[in-house]
């Protein structure tokens, strides 16, 4: 690459880390890529590491010795965040939302990229510092959701299916209650998919019981998985108890009443002032 001028180079370089979040980049790759002394290098990795943490975009960490180098961890503030969901909560309030049955509909939401990207920065900052391996969702809401967070922590993502398909060969297939209805139902996860003991984070966009994200566990038990942490863009709060105790939501919803029009979202347990037991999965 040709030597560039030091404004233009640290536009490329910011470029180049924000695409690769907690990938190590030693330093010799950048010397290499704009023809520069290391030194040089180091400098304007302290400017971008400067501007990172002011503008709460994320850390630059260095880390020194033969196989060192610098990673890029995104980060959001929480109050960042905050102000986000709280926008967000007062869209989701609208009356033409409600749907026949009591539902609530969210499907515009989980289809504007601009939303998930925000909601993918938030789950990254949540379990930042966790250690895991995989991204597991369930088809098929939660797959925006989980593929956006997976950008920002650079993690695989797994889906698991509601059936089982030729395409992905042999699986494995357990029988859940459903937490909502209290009916048998099925999901499965291609045997090829997952490795046995990975380190797995679950994603999805709804919890009302939470049926479902326990069958997920079930299911990953299979594969003497663990968890290491639940994330939910909403929980619903009409539910008299949870099957899943520790999880992390983003919204709360506790009540859509098709007479009066009226739907109550709050922000969920992520933003409560006290850490929240159900926060530490």
């Amino acid at each position: 690459m040709k030597k560039l001028k030091r404004s233009a180079r640290l536009v490329e370089m910011t470029q180049y880390l924000l695409f690769r979040p907690h990938s190590l980049i030693p330093l010799t790759t950048f010397a290499e890529r704009y023809n520069s002394a290391k030194s040089s290098i180091s400098e304007d990795l302290a400017i971008i590491k400067e501007v990172f943490e002011e503008e709460g975009l994320g850390e630059l960490n260095t880390l020194a010795g033969a196989a060192g180098g610098v990673k890029f961890s995104p980060k959001v503030p929480k109050e960042t965040s905050l102000k986000f969901i709280q926008n967000l909560c007062l869209q989701l309030q609208q009356p033409e939302r409600i749907l026949p049955g009591g539902y609530l509909y969210m499907s515009d939401i989980m289809g504007q990229p601009q939303y998930l990207n925000e909601i993918g920065k938030t789950f990254a900052s949540a379990f930042a510092g966790r250690d895991i391996d995989v991204i597991m969702t369930v088809e098929t809401k939660g797959i925006p959701l989980a593929y956006a967070t997976a950008t920002y922590m650079n993690l695989p993502v797994v889906v698991v299916r509601r059936d089982s398909r030729v395409t992905e060969g042999s699986a494995v297939s357990i029988n859940y209650v459903s937490g909502s209805n209290k009916r048998i139902q099925t999901m499965s996860l291609a045997r090829r998919a997952l490795k046995e003991e990975s380190k797995v984070l679950i994603i999805d966009d709804f919890m009302h019981v939470g049926g479902t994200i326990h069958g997920m566990m079930d299911l990953l038990a299979e594969f003497k998985a663990s968890v290491q942490g639940v994330g939910v863009f909403m929980e619903s709060c009409e539910a008299e108890e949870h099957l899943v105790d520790q999880y992390v939501s983003l919204a709360r919803l506790y009540g859509v009443d098709s007479k009066t029009k009226q739907i109550t979202v709050e922000p969920g347990n992520y933003f409560d002032s006290k850490e929240s037991k159900k926060g530490d999965a």
